[in-house]
Formats: structure tokens, sequence, C-alpha cells
């Protein structure tokens, strides 16, 4: 039962542009020993299906604790957040997994790329762990590996490759499982700003190719303008959104 209830994300996946992502109301709390800090305070936003947004903001004004809860990385205190219908906080554990591993690709700013394999097996681990034929695995990867550039570098190891090569790898690897939203936490983060700035356009040209939903953080105003939205956050809460 579980299975057939976190599938209707997908089954669903053409029906509805408008309000994809819904939040709505959502508050978050963190303890820093004696004190409760509000990383989240009463927040509602929609993002339709295909569309690039960014978000920008000072550290600790909400934007990862947002994108977090979207990628059901972690639990809201109160209010919703739906994703085409279904609202994350009635999942079990086993159905958040689902979400998680096929709705949802996640790019991090660290890379977090298994260091003991190589890119093709570091992009192949999500066509795994979803149980894929080994067939459809091998086409999937040759397919990403080409889409990012990254064909002969495949059997090299991330300690091999360059910061932006890593990235494309990462970025391979979110995608793998054709999932409907991508979330990118600081993308370019640890990388020079030309080298940045090619890989996040990279990212959204995959992102509207593939008709993506993406959401990524950035602190960099040029990368953020790069978006077709962007909301303006600063202590927990949504102060502008607007279209780009």
């Amino acid at each position: 039962m579980p299975q057939k209830s976190t599938n209707t994300i997908r089954k669903t996946k053409r029906k509805t542009k408008k309000n994809f992502i819904n939040i709505i109301k959502v508050s978050k709390k963190y303890s820093l020993g004696e004190v409760l800090v509000k990383a989240l305070d009463n927040v509602t936003v929609s993002i339709n299906r295909g569309e690039i947004v960014s978000i920008v903001g000072p550290s600790g004004s909400g934007k990862t604790t947002l994108l977090n809860l979207i990628g059901a990385l972690d639990y809201i205190d109160s209010g919703t957040i739906t994703i085409d219908g279904q609202e994350l906080s009635k999942l079990g554990d086993r159905e958040l997994s689902f979400v998680r591993r096929e709705t949802i690709g996640y790019v991090f700013q660290n890379f977090n790329l298994l260091e003991e394999i190589n890119a093709e097996k570091n992009i192949e681990m999500p066509l795994i762990l979803s149980k894929k034929p080994k067939e459809e695995r091998k086409k999937r990867v040759e397919e990403l590996l080409s889409a990012v550039g990254l064909l002969e570098r495949r059997n090299h190891k991330p300690d091999q490759l360059s910061g932006g090569e890593q990235q494309r790898v990462s970025i391979a690897r979110a995608l793998a499982n054709d999932p409907e939203i991508i979330l990118a936490d600081e993308p370019t983060g640890n990388l020079d700003s030309s080298t940045g700035e090619r890989i996040l356009k990279l990212l959204i040209d995959l992102s509207k190719k593939n008709n993506k939903t993406l959401v990524y953080v950035t602190h960099d105003n040029e990368q953020a303008i790069l978006a077709q939205r962007q909301l303006i956050m600063n202590d927990g809460t949504i102060i502008k959104d607007f279209s780009i």
C-alpha cells in the first residue's frame, strides 16, 4: 500500500503544471544549546512544474532549510508541503525514501561523490538502488555522461577530476532516475566564478531540456538572475518573490 501512495506523484506528473510544489504556512525551529532558532517562519510559496527558481539571502536566512524540507530531508514543525497534491508529512519512512530516490534529485555544494568508485559508477548508484536492469542502467549512464561532457572521464575517480568535473558528475547522478524535481544547494560554492557559471548554466539547460523543476540556492546575484524566478529570504521568511 505505501508504494502505491508514492507512485501517485509519478503517475500524475504530467497533469498539474501550476502549484506543483505547494508550501503553506511552514515553520521550522532548531535548538542551538539553550537557544531556539526559528529557521523558517510561516512561509507560503508555490512553484510550478518546469519552473527554474533561485533562492537568495544572507547566511541563516532559511534558504537551505527550505530546500531540505522540499527535498524531504527534514521534517516541518507546522504547515504543509505537497508535491503534485501529495502531502509529504502524511508519508511514512518507506514512502519518503521513494520520493527522495525517484522524484527528487539533489546537487550538493560538496559534490558528495563516493571517492572509491569512478564517475560512471557514481552516476549509476541511484539506478542500482532503484533496482533498474543492468542494460537499462548502462544506457542511462551513457546518456548522462554524454549530456555533461564526461564520456572520456568515465573511469576517473573523484580525486582524479577537477571540481567542475566532479560537480558535472553530481548533476548527472541527480538526473539518473529522471526525477521531476532538481534541488541544488550552492552548487557552485566550491568552484571558481567562471567554472561555477558554466556549471550552473549546464544545470539550467539540462533542466529546461528535460522539463525539470529546478530550485537552487546561491549567494551570487549574477547566478541568481539566470533563473526564471527569484525568491529573496531573510530571517526565515520570503521577503520578495518576482519573475526575472
